[in-house]
This record gives structure tokens, sequence and C-alpha cells, in this order.
């Protein structure tokens, strides 16, 4: 029986995937602070993972097959994560942020983000800045490894609120602030994303790989799904969570490649706003 160690995995789409590795017969072991218990039928250790002496003392002797780490969000982090937790992979959730410099007018593939140089002595990173470099801290380990770069979630049980706020400001009859041009990005559903790290777990691929619905969606495509007349105010800077001054658009055909099959925004899209306008 595959062992599998999530670190997270407490709640949204991470704890559906361990779920999902629960009820596909694997031995999953949850990591986590202690403040959320792990679903039942998995294992259960509390550390922090900040903590390289605490973590080291939770997880003893104990190695595992395949490590999901769903909270790594600094080189730092991913620097005491290789040199703790003895897997034979490990698979990082990475995110479409990583792509936040690249300017293109084309689907963003892979290899437009190659290896940073990592500083582990910075005070503090952007999002994708520190996704990008502890990306490239587990890719220059002897471990095979694989990150996942997700698309925007939406769907399921939501703590974010950025679908929530398009919702509750439209049916106020309220605008929505924009970008004077906004652009469209890759968005995928929380129930879809636990089935591909799910998939991604179970396989043997290295390397980044992108996540994400078929059918690119703008700011403007996301209000005109929850208001027939939606209506909008141009703003230079601070414009609503999913409008874009770029295309931000991902290329997932590595997945597709290799045997995932991906859904398309339109069969989820409505489901996801009824459910934000009941949250």
């Amino acid at each position: 029986m595959k062992k599998v160690l999530v670190l997270g995995g407490s709640r949204y789409f991470g704890r559906d995937v361990v779920e999902r590795l629960r009820d596909g017969g694997l031995d999953v072991t949850v990591l986590n602070r202690g403040s959320t218990p792990a679903p039942s039928g998995v294992a259960h250790l509390i550390a922090d993972r900040d903590d390289e002496g605490g973590l080291k003392a939770a997880l003893g002797s104990r190695s595992f097959d395949v490590v999901l780490d769903q909270v790594c969000y600094t080189p730092v982090q991913a620097a005491i994560a290789r040199r703790v937790i003895r897997s034979g992979r490990y698979v990082m959730t990475s995110t479409i942020e990583v792509y936040d410099q690249v300017r293109t007018e084309t689907p963003m593939a892979e290899t437009l983000v190659a290896p940073v140089p990592v500083d582990l002595g910075a005070p503090s990173y952007d999002y994708g800045e520190g996704k990008r470099q502890a990306e490239a801290v587990f890719a220059a380990g002897d471990t095979p490894f694989a990150s996942v770069r997700v698309a925007h979630v939406l769907g399921g049980d939501d703590f974010t609120g950025r679908l929530r706020h398009y919702v509750e400001r439209l049916d106020a009859g309220d605008a929505v602030d924009i970008h004077a041009k906004p652009r469209p990005s890759t968005f995928i559903h929380a129930r879809e994303i636990a089935d591909f790290l799910t998939w991604t777990v179970l396989a043997d691929f290295t390397g980044p790989i992108n996540a994400g619905s078929h059918g690119e969606l703008s700011a403007v495509d996301i209000a005109r799904a929850i208001s027939v007349e939606p209506r909008f105010r141009t703003v230079d800077r601070d414009a609503s969570p999913f409008s874009f001054d770029r295309y931000a658009v991902l290329d997932t055909s590595r997945a597709t490649g290799l045997g995932f099959s991906f859904s398309t925004t339109t069969d989820w899209l409505d489901e996801a706003v009824e459910n934000a306008r009941k949250a």
C-alpha cells in the first residue's frame, strides 16, 4: 500500500484530496499545526513546518512513497522539508502566480518559468516569488519532484471570498471595479483540482505542470455569469479580484498529453456562482 504524507490538507480542496486518497485505499498521513482535525481514517501528525526540530520530532523515522505539500510558500519552508522529510517523490501545490512577470499573448507553457536564484535570507516574498523560489529549491534536490501550477480556483467551500465579492456587489446593483481592458485568465473548479492533485500523487512524472479548465475567463465574463446587465467601473489600480491587465492563460497541453481530461468552465461556472451566492 502506497504511503502518502499530505502537508496541510485541512481545508478547501486540500481536504478533498486527502479524502480521495484515503478512499482510494492509500495509507494517508496528514501533518498540520493541529488547528483542524484530519478526516477520519487517516493518521494525523501535529507540527509547525517552520520549526525544523519540531517537524523532525513529529515525523520520527517515518518515510513515505509520496509527499503532497499543500502549504509550501517560501524557499525556507522548502529547504526545511528537503532536509527533514524522507520520500520517494515530492509533489508541491504551486500556483498560476509564478507567471506573474510573464508578458505574452499566447497560453503560458511551463517552460516560461525557469528555476530562479534562491534567497533564503530575504525577509519576505510576495506570493508568486515565494512559490517560484520554493519550486527551485525542491527541483535542485535528489528526490523526484513535481509542481502543480494551479489556476484560479472557484467553487466548493471557498474561503477566499473572491467570487463572493462579485456576487454580492452585482446582486446589490453595485459596480465591479475592473481594468480598462480586462484580460482573460485560467480557472478551475475546486472539485477538479482535487481530482487533478489526486491523479498527480498517483502518477510518476516530474517537473512543473499547469492545471486549469478549458475556456478562459475575464472579469467581464465572470460578471456576466452573475448578472444579465452587470455594472462596471474602470480603475487604474485596486481592481476587483480576477481583473487582469495582462493575458494570463495557462497552456495545459502537458497535463492533457499525460492523460488528464479537464472540464470546460461553462460546465461548472453557474454552479460556482450559486454556491458563492449561498455562502
